[in-house]
């Protein structure tokens, strides 16, 4: 187990900002993720915990406590089951099984991050998310002082949420466990119209499995959506809002808007959320408000390749990504009655 004093956060961060850690700690092992934990719980130490550092935003102040680094290593694919470690790198462990000629999690390939921090935001893109594979996260429970092993049902799975996301200070993710599919080497059906359409398939077709990972791989590069320290547009959290899931009344009130705003032909996307609600598009409200490509004179401004990513052009501060992120949540707001949510963590600010 390594250990720093003052040591820099961002550089460990896709946004490359944030302040100073009064102490960093990486851990190589589950047992010292367990005992870091618990020493900063017995000393009651404030404690950040870093897995890829994809979905953090931090203040330029720093954190003033202990940050963990979650370095963990581990790949055991058994058949179709698959065990990863928490800091194994996500997008990695998406080549090796569709190396492998499994199904599932292909469409999720070139996502930032580490494996441990997928089941907290429920991971998704293009079709899949990791609910529809993981069967089991082994976790440190810290109110109990245990390792605990949750079922997919325990994990309360909803669109880019979780049991370990409503309650953040409770459950250190130590491994996740993935039931796979074995389809002879194709992908799980395609799902997402976008790249059925790329692929030329029809949704629900199923295709190579290494064709489908290359296939979304390009349209994330298309949209700055694969790291490249090179390129700025990247220097982000990935998509910095989540899609809106509306109340029938409040979808109502939003086509009202629509159509005082854009006119009566202009027909906002629109997907089934269940119990009535209705998912539309953070990407379409931003651009639709005004908010496009590249939008931005600062040092942070939003993607020249999306709309949904935030950037930092190389010297940005975390106030000035925040100030963009408030700039463009409150011009939806005030153009369609929508309230965009934030998707990275935040450490130390507030949007």
């Amino acid at each position: 187990m390594q250990e720093r004093h003052d040591a820099p956060l961002a550089p460990l961060t896709t946004f490359r900002l944030g302040g100073p850690a009064t102490r960093l700690i990486t851990a190589v092992t589950d047992a010292e993720v367990v005992e870091a934990v618990r020493e900063a719980d017995r000393t009651a130490t404030p404690l950040l915990i870093i897995g890829g550092g994809s979905n953090l935003v931090i203040s330029d102040k720093g954190f003033h406590g202990t940050a963990l680094r979650i370095a963990t290593t581990g790949f055991d694919l058994q058949g179709a089951r698959l065990e990863l470690a928490a800091g194994e790198n996500w997008s990695d462990a998406v080549a090796r099984t569709v190396d492998a000629g499994l199904a599932g999690v292909e469409c999720l390939a070139g996502i930032p991050g580490s494996a441990g921090a997928t089941p907290i935001q429920n991971v998704g893109a293009y079709g899949q998310d990791v609910s529809q594979t993981i069967t089991e996260v082994v976790a440190y429970d810290r109110h109990t002082d245990e390792t605990v092993t949750l079922t997919n049902a325990e994990c309360a799975f909803t669109y880019r949420h979780s049991r370990f996301k409503q309650d953040p200070a409770r459950y250190v993710v130590l491994r996740v466990r993935f039931e796979l599919e074995d389809a002879g080497g194709l992908s799980a059906p395609i799902r997402y119209a976008e790249t059925a359409r790329t692929l030329g398939v029809e949704q629900g077709d199923r295709v190579p499995a290494l064709q489908a990972r290359e296939t979304v791989l390009k349209l994330r590069a298309g949209k700055g959506m694969v790291l490249d320290p090179e390129d700025h547009d990247t220097w982000s959290a990935g998509s910095f809002f989540t899609n809106p899931i509306l109340t029938a009344a409040e979808h109502e009130a939003f086509l009202a808007r629509v159509t005082e705003r854009l006119g009566p032909d202009v027909m906002p996307p629109a997907f089934p959320a269940g119990d009535g609600m209705v998912k539309t598009s953070a990407a379409w409200l931003i651009d639709k408000a005004g908010f496009t490509k590249g939008y931005g004179e600062g040092r942070a401004r939003i993607s020249g390749k999306h709309t949904l990513a935030l950037t930092n052009r190389g010297s940005a501060t975390t106030e000035d990504l925040l100030a963009l992120a408030r700039e463009v949540r409150d011009g939806v707001h005030a153009a369609f009655g929508v309230t965009l949510v934030n998707e990275p963590v935040t450490v130390g600010v507030a949007l």
